[in-house]
């Protein structure tokens, strides 16, 4: 069992550790080298240069003693930049972001004052715990709900408490919701022109062997939005294309590499090996073998490009459809387009930044298959992780392992050793474990056929959240309480008082959870600020592979907030500081300083670091609230279970009312807020769409959609085929067609009235410029 005394250890170690990274941070900013590792945001706005001295030692080390004093002013002025100004600097996401880590604290402070001034007194005057027999538990464990006797009157002061905790939790989710959802309309209404306000993305195209997809496309529109439809760009399945040149890329920047580091030595020339990342294989010369390899890869990337201009199968029935209004294509994204609800089906396009390109290449027919497919997989990850997750239980439980591993003795009887042991070491090793996870799910989310980086994000975020819930939560306190337990656990005699002692058992894992936070949420949090990998690896590159500007703002990497990542550790500290809220009241103050330093840093991070990849305007709000809510309700779910081994028959009757009242609250929430979430009101977009038309009458919206969702591999520069190939796909707005049927186009377009006549019908006549 974890003591006192070990906690107090993995804290010395973990806040010695935090603070080594905030002075260590503190000190390399102030380095002129270091200026593009700390600021990259600001370079890649263009409002900072490279700092200028005149001396060679100035360029790298600052040598102004004042500025060592004032080492610490990050902190204030990470906290200066006001809401607004920061929404304008870093976009909505970002800021919304951030109020995940405040909504903590405003939840999180009121409750742990309640919680240390009333639960804490009533669970520390008692002494249940020294008279439970075989029990193993700490002094620490003195202060949780386990240390109040069966049937005592007291555990009505806990229940009051949960109702407290429930109403001001739900109180102040309803405010964040209902400011968010302002945040959003207001950035939404207020933003300026994006090309995704105009566009919509169809996807299945029906099939028709009269007429090529864009063919079709342009007179379903025709007919169907004839006074609001504009332009439209087919998808292409140009994955391959983009892998080649992606290769390319790699090759020169070796070739740039093995040049630098020529011209610095030029007696020697540079070699390679062939085999496996350079480490064995038949040696050669590294320049000679770089430039064959590009030119071999210039010839791949001419011919994949000729297939995809003149192969049909490289076109998707899908594309991205344009139009002249706000108004018109929020009409396309949010109705049904044809009686057949599985065809020409319509979404909002995400901005072409947040695109995903390689998963439009994914048949729409074949997203069910894989959903399924990854459902099972990630059944199995979750599954087979529980093995590590209960080896590290084994760790933090040394006393009940030592009884049926005697040979241990030598080791854990050392204080010393069975502090870091039990203290340090399974927040270590569960933070080990976890950190492949992330990517991981990134991959099946990117499997599973998703179209844009946010849904991804999001997606992975979820499947993270339910996978530390199972494993990181649950099958933590099981195995951990079954460790701690063994004897009893073991012994036949003991079934009656099994959920008994299991009951009494779940609170004393709070100490486990207590220094995974310490590691992950003290010591890592503060690792995020040094960002000491970034550090590295920009300066071996601006050594060895940097040669132009463009070159050095690549090295940069400054990384985004990674919701995928960031948001699934928020969601668990908000699991752990409602369980043991009125559980184990002494878990929350660790729940609050990791709230507190989280919000510093990465306020910090997204002004001055974090380059962010897209702007969904908050999107991903109501996943949060959600499961916030999930949280919630199973901790109310938890207190029930509990409290019926206590002998306290109206117990459960009353704290049912709980998770019945939560989901109400939720209900509400949903229906009230989230529309801003998922809809774009057409009120809104007819006020911008006449506001621009008044403010700009000449503006030609045509030319500003034309080539935005062109697929990013012809965009790229260097190639002068790929503008040649980018006017092929829009040279004309009016597509010559040799349709002879009428399934979906039940009125003729303009050009092919004349081979498919309708003299009943009138003939359609579309503006085609804004």
């Amino acid at each position: 069992m974890t003591t006192l005394r070990d906690i107090g250890v993995a804290a010395a170690f973990n806040i010695i550790s935090a603070l080594v990274f905030l002075i260590a941070f503190a000190i390399l900013r102030l380095q002129p080298v270091n200026d593009r590792v700390y600021f990259p945001k600001w370079y890649l706005m263009g409002l900072r240069g490279s700092p200028s001295h005149s001396s060679s030692v100035r360029k790298i080390v600052n040598l102004d003693w004042r500025s060592y004093i004032r080492f610490l002013n990050w902190v204030p002025e990470a906290l200066k930049m006001p809401e607004p100004e920061l929404i304008e600097h870093a976009g909505l996401d970002s800021a919304v972001y951030l109020r995940i880590y405040l909504l903590g604290l405003k939840i999180f402070v009121p409750i742990t004052l309640l919680a240390w001034t009333i639960i804490v007194p009533v669970n520390w005057t008692n002494n249940t715990l020294a008279t439970t027999d075989k029990l193993v538990y700490s002094n620490i464990d003195k202060l949780s709900i386990s240390n109040v006797p069966k049937g005592s009157p007291r555990f009505w002061t806990h229940i009051v408490m949960a109702y407290a905790f429930t109403f001001w939790t739900c109180y102040a989710l309803r405010k964040e919701y209902e400011t968010i959802a302002a945040m959003r309309l207001h950035f939404v209404a207020s933003e300026r022109r994006r090309p995704d306000q105009f566009t919509v993305l169809v996807r299945n195209v029906p099939p028709d062997y009269d007429e090529s997809v864009t063919e079709c496309v342009e007179h379903f529109f025709l007919v169907n939005h004839p006074d609001h439809y504009l332009t439209h760009q087919v998808v292409i399945n140009a994955n391959k294309l983009a892998k080649l040149v992606k290769e390319k890329k790699k090759r020169q920047n070796w070739l740039d590499y093995y040049h630098l580091k020529f011209l610095r030595n030029q007696s020697v020339r540079p070699m390679t090996k062939l085999g496996f990342l350079g480490l064995w294989g038949e040696k050669v010369d590294a320049i000679n073998y770089q430039t064959g390899e590009i030119e071999r890869l210039s010839k791949e990337i001419d011919e994949e490009r000729e297939r995809v201009r003149t192969d049909p199968k490289c076109i998707m029935p899908a594309a991205f459809v344009s139009f002249k209004s706000r108004w018109g294509a929020a009409v396309c994204a949010q109705t049904q387009q044809s009686r057949n609800p599985t065809s020409w089906l319509t979404e909002w396009a995400s901005e072409p930044r947040d695109v995903y390109w390689d998963n439009l290449a994914i048949p729409y027919v074949s997203l069910t298959v894989r959903r399924l497919i990854i459902a099972v997989a990630f059944f199995f990850l979750t599954f087979f992780f529980m093995i590590p997750v209960t080896a590290v239980q084994s760790i933090a439980n040394i006393e009940g392992l030592e009884r049926r591993a005697p040979f241990l003795r030598p080791i854990t009887r050392q204080t010393v050793m069975k502090s870091i042991i039990q203290g340090v070491l399974p927040g270590i090793a569960l933070k080990i474990f976890l950190l492949v996870l992330p990517t991981v799910l990134m991959i099946m989310s990117k499997f599973e056929g998703f179209l844009s980086i946010s849904s991804l994000e999001r997606r992975a975020a979820m499947r993270c959240y339910l996978f530390n819930f199972i494993n990181v939560f649950l099958v933590s306190v099981i195995a951990g309480s079954a460790m701690q337990q063994l004897d009893s656990f073991l012994k036949k005699d003991s079934l009656n008082g099994l959920a008994e002692k299991i009951g009494i058992a779940i609170p004393l894992k709070a100490t486990f959870f207590i220094t995974y936070i310490m590691v992950d949420g003290w010591a890592s949090v503060a690792g995020e600020i040094l960002r000491l990998l970034p550090l590295i690896l920009f300066h071996v590159k601006n050594s060895f592979m940097v040669k132009t500007e463009k070159d050095r703002e690549e090295a940069m990497d400054p990384g985004s907030i990674g919701f995928n990542i960031g948001e699934p550790r928020i969601q668990l500290y908000f699991l752990l500081g409602f369980v043991y809220a009125v559980v184990t009241p002494v878990f929350l103050p660790f729940v609050l300083v990791f709230f507190a330093l989280a919000f510093v840093v990465f306020r910090h991070q997204i002004i001055n670091v974090y380059n962010q990849k897209y702007e969904s305007a908050g999107a991903f709000w109501p996943d949060v609230h959600a499961r916030i809510i999930y949280t919630l309700i199973f901790s109310q779910l938890v207190l029930m279970g509990l409290m019926g081994t206590k002998g306290i028959i109206q117990a459960p009757p009353i704290l049912v009312v709980l998770p019945l009242m939560t989901i109400y609250f939720h209900m509400l929430c949903k229906s009230r807020y989230e529309p801003a979430f998922v809809k774009y009101p057409l009120q809104d977009a007819m006020m911008k769409d006449t506001l621009e038309r008044v403010t700009e009458p000449n503006l030609n919206l045509k030319g500003y959609l034309q080539n935005t969702y062109i697929h990013p591999v012809f965009k790229d520069g260097e190639d002068d085929g790929d503008e040649d190939f980018s006017g092929k796909l829009d040279d004309s707005v009016i597509v010559a067609t040799t349709r002879q049927s009428r399934r979906n186009t039940p009125a003729p377009s303009k050009i092919s009235g004349a081979s498919s006549p309708a003299p009943s019908l009138p003939d359609v006549h579309v503006n085609y410029e804004a």
